[in-house]
């Protein structure tokens, strides 16, 4: 039998967003398009060291535990950079967002670097290698085709890609990964 992805009950221990002076949440995926939570403010920031793919699996929004869809998480990458939005929040949004962000993903801290020069602790979200949603590596087209083909609760997989493509357009950030992706799915669609 396969370990379940659910992470909310590791993720339940607050100790260590508890001794954060401030909270930020890091948006790297959908949470920079798809902000269903309360924040006091956001910034667009960096974070170094990692950088995006589409090596996660989804079973619960943008696929089925049958059929998987793919979506965001960090990978390890020395001297790379990736865009996100922090947020500031208070600690009572992270019981929506650990459900929200179940399957397989756990809250990690890492250093932010805002545009104002400023690095701040934020709670980033990770599914890592060894979470059982996790699908790693493949082809690029291969990638495609599974996000073409899934469908979950929350819609197309497909749609996913899209409306983070647009978003990190509207910031004026590049993210080759995400927009071949983006542009093979456009393509299969036409």
């Amino acid at each position: 039998m396969t370990p379940s992805p659910d992470t909310r009950e590791i993720n339940a221990d607050r100790s260590d967003i508890e001794a954060l002076d401030e909270i930020w949440l890091f948006g790297y995926g959908s949470l920079i398009y798809k902000v269903d939570f309360p924040y006091t403010e956001s910034a667009p920031v960096y974070i170094t060291g990692w950088q995006r793919r589409f090596w996660q699996g989804s079973h619960d929004h943008r696929g089925t535990p049958e059929k998987p869809g793919r979506v965001l998480t960090l990978i390890e990458a020395p001297k790379q950079r990736c865009f996100g939005i922090a947020y500031r929040v208070t600690l009572d949004v992270f019981d929506h967002l650990d459900h929200r962000e179940k399957n397989g993903y756990l809250r990690s801290i890492q250093a932010l670097d805002f545009a104002d020069g400023d690095s701040r602790p934020g709670v980033v979200y990770i599914g890592q290698p060894d979470n059982p949603a996790f699908l790693g590596d493949a082809p690029i087209g291969q990638i495609a085709h599974q996000i073409f083909h899934s469908v979950g609760p929350s819609g197309p997989n497909s749609e996913y890609v899209h409306l983070l493509a647009d978003a990190l357009r509207e910031h004026d950030e590049l993210d080759e990964h995400v927009f071949e992706i983006d542009r093979l799915l456009r393509e299969m669609r036409s």
